[in-house]
């Protein structure tokens, strides 16, 4: 007998849900016969591709993890002490175990449904304290992309708060000692704003300069000179203007904190607390303010409320501030945060405390004084006069410090070489007392001189702060119980599992969000990003170092290409707002390359994501809304007539395909060819390019950019609201423009500055999304696009005796997600807020609420849920549905219903005094699924408008807890 064999782990077989046999049912209730039948009814015939995609064969589990080994170590891992804002750290296994590798935290999404949330809001509280409390500033946000983004919206804000004698003012001063890749990024924001930056010393800025409305210093300066601000600080508020200081973090434990100097601002990154430098990222960025700005901070900040108990409850605070509610007003288009490295630097704090932490910064401080002595000892001069963790070397010639490059090189050693001849050396967490050895070792041979061989029993047991006493830091900091009561292992695995068990992620059930698609972050795609050939790397190695990365950037890009049909791609933009921000940079950079500076109007469907037109007005231009059908179809007659009356003028048309509305539009390709035939150039905003995928692509329907968001279509963790990564593909006549860097090469010929601090974003989790096409290959993606097709259209024909389906297409079907139309609950008094909440109590995540239509539902399976995962979802709505039935028919009270109660927590599910008016176990036990699957929300329905009137941001401060100062602390170095 003939047995056919294939390999056991074939990955697609593992990565979408639907089998053989529930395929077959699933069409059966959608009503054709077969999927072919299904898509061709669902997208238009004239965007299809006509080849499958080139893209090679699917790698079974076992031999990607082979050959990625292979890639992986073409990196070189050397000991990096180039600073310039990336340093190696420890990451406490107990942390990268429980939550870097642990999905019940990296596939968790924003936490918009704050009462199943509140375990990464709790973190996230931590995250802000610890900004908070070493900068000495009154509030700070839950983390921005990195430390360039946060110092562009820091330069931003200032922008917006301009007053008295600047209040017209439209320069911004930025000293020489800014980190090069942040003035890099503040450069492309400043110029489509109409800003110009200043750069010099602030030593001798005139800050009388009225044109001046603010400045920005480096804490320590790059190349680690130590300055005290007050003065400077000083100086400029008596001139009205503001002052952004961007900090190193870990040093705030010694340091005096740029607060107390009287900043209006702190920026920087988090990353040397436990987050691997990842050859750039991600990391988590913060921005830390005064509290008289509050409503002007980008990003999103979390705050302290009351659930309806009285009970303290954590939320994103301020949310009207979000881009899809203000839109073309919005300062930022920022929109994906780093939560899961937030998160981590977050719980690196309360893992060491401040007792630790002062420790680290401690033996960092103390190494790079034996590291000074011992240099001098060899004759050669540090210019610092005062330095924290980083030494300037002066050296007599170009030629000895090339022979220095050539010999730490050879010895795996990489220093910071400027351009003339200093070398700069930075140390870190990893130093130790055998590193700081190897380091002397490299100048005494160049010296040709002989090194005293420093012995650790002959280390002092204590150290000394050489600073200025206006430099040593004498508050305290990190005085809340929850940075001082988790120090051992156990009580921090604990502590982690406690908030974990508050939060409903992707292990409990589908997350059935639209437009946030919610994909599956397998186990063997995930499993690259804590090897230290990937993890180890800082972004600033020689090229030689990082061969592996190149080639994961290479074969990822050729991917990508062929994947959206274009000719080139940045890796650079770390989220997708950033995507489409670079996308519009560059196409601005096009037009004024042919000439046309004055192309500024940029045409957006009333239906776009808010992100759009707030990235559209930083960019530099003006926004057109154009008008959508009664099928939620970009209105081509009104597109038409806007395009041709702004012909001379337009920039270019952003659209979401398929439509935000979740429909592939009949007329894609006319709305495109109406834009290049009137000189503009098309925007595709990539968010569903999940439905795209091996089907269609956006150069076949005529798009010239796009960002594509790795998240919702390439697999990478949503990490409960970042990180992201948001590539962009362009024709070929916008490669030349693409986002170059200040300190490595990168984009094209004329490319435009950077828009991230890293050269390749956040580089370290470009793996997952390699790794997810490498296993799926062509026919797999294709597949995939096509079982969310039918995941989607499965769900709408069992909910459509019961919702209304809001759009679809030509035939009937939706895309890869629908929109449920809720409004006619109204009429007793149900919203869709009452329906998100009550889906708690069965046990899953709400879908989008009231986005892209207020009062609807947006619903998304994705590829990966089951039939059976399905149904449940689908028996869950159902029996909404019915019981909002009962309120319709009078069977249930409008105001007291278990809708406008829900979500039912264990203490209201257990109280002694039983008073609502229907039962117990229809308040908690729904449907069966939940008596064996319950997920108890840890706190009632949250008063927002309570948290916005009193704004926390931070824990909650114990007055009697006193941790007592360490003046002088022993080496540890051991």
């Amino acid at each position: 007998m003939l047995i056919k064999t294939k390999p056991a782990d074939i990955f697609k077989e593992r990565h979408n849900g639907p089998v053989k046999q529930t395929i077959q049912e699933m069409l059966e209730t959608i009503g054709v016969s077969s999927l072919d039948q299904l898509i061709d009814e669902t997208v238009p015939a004239a965007i299809r591709l006509k080849q499958p995609l080139n893209i090679p064969a699917a790698l079974t589990e076992r031999d990607f993890l082979k050959k990625f080994s292979v890639i992986a170590k073409k990196n070189k891992v050397c000991r990096s002490y180039i600073g310039l804002g990336y340093h190696d750290t420890v990451t406490p296994p107990v942390i990268q175990r429980n939550i870097l590798e642990n999905p019940g935290w990296y596939t968790a999404y924003t936490p918009y449904q704050a009462e199943i949330a509140q375990g990464r809001l709790e973190a996230l509280i931590n995250y802000q304290t610890l900004v908070m409390d070493l900068t000495a500033m009154e509030i700070a946000n839950a983390s921005l992309l990195d430390e360039a983004t946060a110092a562009a919206e820091a330069m931003n804000m200032f922008y917006g708060l301009r007053k008295g004698t600047r209040k017209n003012a439209t320069r911004f001063f930025v000293s020489e000692h800014v980190l090069p890749q942040t003035i890099d990024v503040l450069k492309t924001r400043a110029t489509p704003l109409g800003l110009e930056l200043v750069i010099g010393d602030h030593r001798t800025a005139d800050l009388s300069d009225a044109t001046l409305f603010g400045a920005m210093v480096q804490y320590p300066a790059a190349d680690g000179e130590l300055f005290d601000y007050t003065e400077f600080i000083s100086t400029a508020h008596q001139q009205d203007m503001f002052v952004a200081v961007a900090a190193d973090l870990l040093s705030l434990t010694l340091l005096t904190p740029p607060g107390e100097m009287g900043a209006d601002a702190v920026v920087g990154n988090s990353q040397r607390f436990g987050v691997p430098m990842g050859y750039g990222g991600p990391h988590a960025g913060f921005l830390a303010t005064r509290d008289a700005y509050k409503r002007s901070l980008p990003g999103r900040i979390i705050g302290q409320s009351v659930d309806a108990h009285g009970n303290k409850a954590y939320r994103m605070a301020l949310q009207t501030r979000e881009q899809h509610i203000r839109r073309e007003k919005a300062t930022s288009n920022i929109c994906t945060a780093q939560v899961l490295l937030a998160v981590m630097a977050g719980m690196y704090a309360v893992y060491h405390g401040p007792r630790r932490l002062k420790y680290i910064a401690l033996n960092i401080y103390l190494l790079t004084q034996l590291l000074e002595q011992g240099l001098a000892d060899l004759g050669l001069e540090q210019v610092n006069s005062n330095y924290f963790d980083t030494l300037k070397i002066k050296v007599e010639s170009a030629e000895l410090k090339n022979a220095i490059r050539q010999e730490a090189e050879q010895a795996a050693i990489n220093f910071r070489y400027f351009p003339d001849n200093y070398i700069g050396i930075s140390l870190h967490e990893n130093t130790d007392l055998d590193d700081v050895k190897a380091i002397l070792s490299v100048f005494s041979k160049i010296m040709n001189q002989p090194t005293a061989v420093v012995n650790l029993a002959e280390l002092p047991h204590e150290t000394e702060v050489t600073w200025p006493e206006n430099l040593l830091r004498t508050s305290p900091y990190l005085q809340q119980e929850v940075f001082n009561q988790h120090h051992s292992e156990l009580a921090i695995l604990r502590y982690m599992k406690y908030l974990e068990n508050k939060d409903i992620s992707l292990v409990h059930s589908m997350i059935p969000l639209g437009s946030c698609t919610m994909k599956l972050n397998a186990t063997a795609e995930m499993t690259p990003v804590t090897w230290p050939e990937i993890g180890g790397l800082h972004p600033f190695v020689p090229a030689d170092q990082a061969q592996g990365y190149q080639q994961i950037f290479t074969d990822l890009e050729a991917w990508l290409c062929e994947i959206t049909g274009f000719a080139g791609i940045s890796l650079q933009p770390n989220s997708g707002a950033q995507g489409e921000y670079a996308g519009l940079m560059v196409i601005r950079a096009y037009h004024e390359a042919q000439g046309h500076q004055h192309r500024t109007i940029a045409l957006i469907p009333s239906s776009a994501h808010g992100t759009n037109p707030a990235s559209a007005v930083m960019a530099g231009m003006k926004v057109v809304i154009v008008k959508c059908d009664d099928r939620g179809n970009i209105d081509v007659a009104d597109l038409r007539a806007k395009a041709e009356q702004h012909r001379n003028d337009l920039s270019c048309l952003m659209v979401t395909y398929p439509s935000t509305h979740g429909v592939y539009e009949e007329s894609i390709i006319e709305i495109c060819a109406i834009i290049h035939e009137n000189g503009g150039r098309v925007y595709m905003d990539g968010a569903n390019m999940n439905a795209q995928v091996g089907l269609t692509s956006p150069a076949t329907i005529g798009a010239d950019v796009c960002h594509l968001n790795l998240h919702k279509t390439f697999c990478i963790p949503h990490g409960g609201g970042g990180p992201g990564v948001g590539p962009i593909g362009v024709v070929a006549d916008l490669v030349p423009y693409l986002p170059g860097h200040a300190v490595v090469k990168t984009g094209g010929e004329q490319a435009i500055p950077a828009v991230s601090a890293a050269p390749w974003g956040s580089a370290s989790i470009l793996p997952i999304s390699y790794a997810y096409i490498a296993l799926m290959g062509g026919e797999g993606l294709t597949e995939a696009t096509k079982m969310a097709i039918l995941n989607a259209n499965y769900i709408k024909a069992r909910l459509k005796e019961h919702y209304p389906v809001l759009y679809t297409g030509a035939n009937g079907r939706c895309a890869h997600e629908m929109i449920l139309d809720c409004r006619a609950f109204k009429k007793v008094g149900i919203e869709v807020e009452d329906m998100a909440k009550r889906l708690m109590d069965y046990c899953f995540h709400a879908p989008t609420v009231s986005f892209p239509v207020a009062g609807t539902l947006m619903i998304e399976p994705t590829e990966s849920e089951s039939k059976e995962e399905i149904d449940r979802f689908c028996e869950a709505m159902i029996s909404i549905r019915q019981e909002i039935r009962e309120i319709e028919e009078g069977a249930a009270d409008q105001k007291n219903n278990v809708l406008k109660n829900a979500p039912h927590t264990m203490a209201v599910g257990l109280a002694d005094n039983w008073v609502l008016p229907y039962s117990r176990e229809k308040a908690v036990f729904p449907y069966a699924f939940a008596r064996t699957h319950k997920i108890w929300p840890t706190v009632s329905r949250i008063d927002s408008a309570y948290g916005d009137r009193n704004l926390i941001c931070s824990c909650t401060p114990l007055e009697a807890y006193a941790q007592p100062e360490v003046a002088q602390i022993a080496t540890g170095i051991d």
